[in-house]
């Protein structure tokens, strides 16, 4: 299958896994999008790359030779895609999209085949406020008790290793060091003890929900993993932060959103603001790594409003 992947795709690789990583996963694209294309009985025939796509994986509208429309995603093994299909199985398309099971065998272990949802409409195609409510009645069907013997990470695994690159960023800019510590210091206190264990999305905001056929809005792209809510929540308190700094107002309208967001989903504000700073910052001096500087400051700016 000739094809150009999305440029969106090609950068955000890079950021992540370097150069190298990068350009060795996207030479060997081709083959494995046929590989996946195959592993379905009810041939698959593509209708279109989707773009700009995914930051972490190849998205290709297919149909199956019944005519059921779906999704193929195909992603890096560091992009962990075998706990993206473990947390979609186990939701079981109760708030997320569903995973469509091949009519025999089984997909590579880098594919997911998908129901397809209307990937142009996302809630931030709604007002502001009708999108958080949305958004709020979405993610609370998620969390629910991981299966057993699950092989998530936890909260204080993944904000652990993120913690060293925060550290890094400060050293080598003094001016950042006192927002990382901070930040830093918030997590140390949060992890120490969490309240509940359940089943996080790990990565939810407005673009990752889409409208579909089965139900009006679908989750998409879970990074998963498990601990308190309060975790899962704080990404969104963050969304549409261009706006929010645009806005003379856009101090207090980000502390008013996580009191909102707190008290409508009973989590408690003092945590989901803890989380919010850590997540901001941690955005941030990534964005800031990667050498996207305006993304940078952005996350950081909104980090220093809280």
């Amino acid at each position: 299958m000739g094809f150009e992947p999305p440029q969106r795709l090609v950068r955000a690789l890079g950021e992540m896994y370097g150069d190298a990583a990068a350009a060795d996963w996207l030479g060997r694209l081709p083959a494995l999008t046929e590989e996946a294309l195959a592993g379905d009985a009810q041939e698959l025939s593509v209708e279109r790359v989707v773009a700009p796509g995914g930051r972490s994986s190849l998205v290709l509208l297919v149909r199956r030779s019944d005519g059921t429309p779906g999704v193929l995603k195909i992603a890096p093994s560091e992009a962990a895609p075998g706990c993206e299909r473990a947390a979609l199985a186990h939701w079981n398309g109760w708030g997320a999209v569903q995973l469509l099971e091949p009519a025999a065998g089984a997909l590579p272990g880098d594919a997911l085949l998908l129901e397809r949802l209307h990937h142009e409409v996302s809630l931030r195609s709604l007002p502001e406020a009708k999108a958080l409510l949305e958004a709020a009645g979405t993610v609370r069907r998620l969390w629910v008790d991981p299966p057993a013997g699950h092989s998530f990470e936890s909260v204080a695994e993944r904000t652990e290793r993120q913690a060293g690159p925060m550290r890094a960023v400060a050293e080598a800019d003094p001016t950042l060091a006192p927002l990382v510590t901070d930040a830093l210091a918030a997590r140390a206190e949060l992890v120490a003890h969490s309240p509940e264990v359940l089943l996080l999305h790990g990565n939810f905001r407005q673009s990752k929900v889409l409208s579909g056929e089965r139900s009006p809005w679908l989750t998409v792209g879970p990074e998963p993993l498990v601990g308190e809510r309060a975790y899962d929540l704080a990404r969104l308190v963050r969304d549409r932060v261009e706006d929010l700094i645009a806005s003379p107002g856009g101090a207090a309208t980000a502390r008013r959103r996580v009191k909102k967001l707190a008290d409508s989903l009973d989590v408690d504000r003092e945590r989901l603001h803890g989380w919010t700073l850590f997540r901001a910052v941690e955005s941030g001096t990534r964005a800031l790594t990667a050498g996207r500087r305006q993304d940078g400051e952005l996350a950081l700016e909104f980090a220093g409003w809280l």
